[in-house]
């Protein structure tokens, strides 16, 4: 009996080990194209050609990929579009998914449920199948394009139906009824029930909705490159297309630029990352 436990016990020692090496082998397949980028981003163009594994190149290290990325792509510029359309696309996404999913759980009417019904559809179908008809329709028709305003608002109907699915399943789960039913004791309206009592206790995933969404945002390139074709309205995922050349690929500026692009909504998760798993989970188990 002891020698069976014994061998039971090493083989899942072996087993735990066997899953720890082959996590850290997608881990590291996982981070490779990251770290390659942090390596090559401070060589020149040669060294990065002729040995883009190397740490250091054979001219040495050199900042000079970040200026001369931020000149030619008009970094600032592209920043302040990129900025300006995530932080607006995301605010409205989370009021106005948190609002229609309060609506949607808090009243038990057949139009709410359809209406449920029909964003939970939504979420299936493609991009690609809508493309062709929205820009043919808010261009050719509307003639609204090469506008922010356009594109925020873009946004924020592709991505509502997700942000109300995940509040519907906080809401439903994590908020008491009796909580609203105390305050309006107190004498607080619906609207003021919201603010006050439903709207704080969504903190995780009103943080995992924006971390979502502002990375689906400011990442985002192809609905971008079809709503805004001048040059002064480029988000910074358009603006690196410049550094393709028909003929030449400057690989150490487009590195800075990657770089550069990344940068602030990493940042922007490591400050919510301690909400994520807590608010994707919200709703998952009652």
């Amino acid at each position: 009996m002891d020698n069976k436990s014994e061998k039971a016990a090493r083989n899942k020692k072996i087993r735990h080990a066997l899953m720890l090496i082959l996590l850290a082998i997608l881990l590291f397949c996982f981070v490779f194209p990251f770290i390659l980028v942090i390596i090559n981003v401070f060589k020149v163009k040669a060294d990065i050609t002729t040995n883009p594994l190397a740490l250091i190149g054979a001219h040495g290290f050199t900042l000079e990929n970040f200026p001369k990325a931020m000149e030619k792509m008009n970094f600032w510029r592209a920043f302040g579009n990129s900025l300006c359309i995530t932080v607006f696309a995301t605010v409205f996404t989370l009021l106005l998914s948190s609002m229609t999913a309060f609506v949607i759980v808090r009243n038990n009417w057949k139009a709410t449920a359809l209406l449920f019904a029909l964003m939970i559809a939504s979420m299936v179908i493609p991009f690609q199948v809508l493309m062709i008809p929205l820009v043919s329709l808010y261009g050719g028709f509307l003639g609204i394009l090469n506008h922010r305003a356009t594109l925020i608002f873009m946004h924020v109907g592709f991505s509502v139906s997700m942000a109300t699915f995940m509040f519907h399943g906080a809401i439903n789960t994590n908020v008491p009824v009796s909580l609203e039913e105390a305050a309006t004791i107190d004498g607080c309206s619906r609207w003021q029930t919201y603010w006050k009592v439903v709207f704080p206790l969504l903190r995780p995933t009103i943080a995992t909705v924006a971390i979502i969404d502002a990375m689906a945002f400011w990442n985002d390139y192809l609905l971008p490159s079809l709503v805004l074709a001048k040059k002064e309205l480029y988000t910074i995922p358009i603006a690196t297309q410049t550094f393709y050349g028909t003929f030449s690929t400057d690989i150490g500026l487009i590195m800075a630029a990657l770089l550069l692009a990344m940068l602030p909504i990493l940042i922007l998760y490591l400050f919510l990352q301690r909400y994520i798993v807590e608010g994707v989970t919200a709703g998952a188990v009652k």
